[in-house]
């Protein structure tokens, strides 16, 4: 299937390529002129803009928006609907918020334009994983965007079958599922995102109170020396906590156990206080959540043991670095060797 890739960093580029090894065509497109050349000498399409994008892709097109939520994914596809022709669609796989999802649907149905919501969770290891998709849209072009999905998502793999599943979606079992109409995707990766918060959080406490049992302040009777990647390794194997969070924080204990390398300030990049939005608005109390996000605003001021865990856990699966500024996202850090992790989670 041909398909238009916009945004080339380093979850699009990596969605280029997985698309590419599978014999789709993609037809890409950045600002950053290196990337886009990059990704042309691996077999893309390369373009210079939206127009010259529009004009290489065949109708119906297809064009996914991989972009940071806000101005630049509003601006890029407010240009493309004035581009594209009727039958066209626009996905767009970054995290935006659900309800301006459900706006622009709404807007780019009145030119016949149709509008996908992906939420894609994989981070920079998707290229090799696959990608966990949450997907809002009408059901035509989710169905006619089915190829697509089909290779993104990374399959049964190894993990369980779970029992009894006759006559339940199959696509839920291959990692990607039709959540509903446009918003119903980017709303169900929002909420994602929010488990994400608490679960990193009970992970980062209960590794920090594990590290401070030898403090001078408890009697010397009660002083543990206790090695966390030790412990971290054997949660692994057997644990009812084990999970991918779980795999990462292994591998960043093993490599330091002090995590020196990092500050401890972690910044949130949006979902979260969606989350915690829609439980205000739902009347759903979400306690976990909630203190998770507030934990990460004190991060900003005390950069604990426990905060450094957090920072590890993000960069292990997201590629992010700590924030130089509070609350913005720096640059990513390089891709990981692969190592090998267990096939537990898709993303935290």
């Amino acid at each position: 299937m041909e398909i238009g890739i916009i945004g080339l960093g380093r979850m699009g580029g990596n969605i280029s390529q997985r698309l590419m090894r599978a014999g789709h065509r993609a037809v890409v497109y950045d600002r950053n002129e290196a990337a886009v050349h990059g990704l042309a000498d691996k077999g893309a399409a390369p373009s210079s803009g939206l127009k010259d994008m529009v004009a290489k892709l065949t109708p119906p097109r297809a064009i996914w928006v991989m972009l940071p939520a806000g101005k630049i994914t509003e601006a890029t596809e407010a240009d493309l609907a004035d581009l594209l022709e009727s039958g066209d669609t626009i996905i767009d796989g970054g995290n935006t918020y659900y309800k301006d999802d459900i706006r622009r649907a709404k807007e780019l149905s009145a030119k016949g334009i149709t509008y996908v919501d992906v939420g894609t969770s994989g981070g920079i290891w998707g290229i090799e994983r696959g990608y966990c998709m949450m997907i809002g849209g009408e059901k035509a072009a989710v169905e006619r965007l089915n190829p697509i999905f089909a290779t993104l998502a990374p399959g049964i793999g190894t993990i369980e079958r779970t029992p009894e599943r006759e006559g339940h979606d199959p696509r839920s079992e291959q990692g990607y599922i039709h959540a509903g109409p446009a918003g119903a995707g980017h709303f169900v990766k929002m909420v994602h995102n929010g488990i994400e918060y608490g679960m990193m959080q009970a992970y980062a406490e209960g590794f920090d109170i594990l590290r401070t049992k030898d403090s001078e302040e408890l009697p010397e009777s009660e002083r543990f020396t206790i090695n966390v990647a030790e412990v971290a390794e054997t949660w692994r194997r057997g644990s009812v906590v084990s999970s991918w969070l779980l795999d990462l924080t292994s591998i960043a204990l093993t490599k330091n156990g002090d995590l020196s390398e990092y500050q401890g300030e972690v910044a949130d990049s949006g979902e979260g206080r969606w989350t915690i939005e829609a439980a205000v608005e739902q009347s759903v109390p979400a306690p976990v959540i909630t203190a998770s996000l507030f934990a990460r605003f004190e991060s900003r001021r005390h950069h604990s043991f426990a905060n450094k865990l957090l920072s590890a856990m993000r960069a292990g699966f997201g590629g992010h670095v700590e924030p130089t500024t509070p609350g913005v996202i720096a640059q990513p850090v390089e891709q990981p060797p692969a190592v090998k992790v267990q096939e537990h989670e898709r993303e935290a």
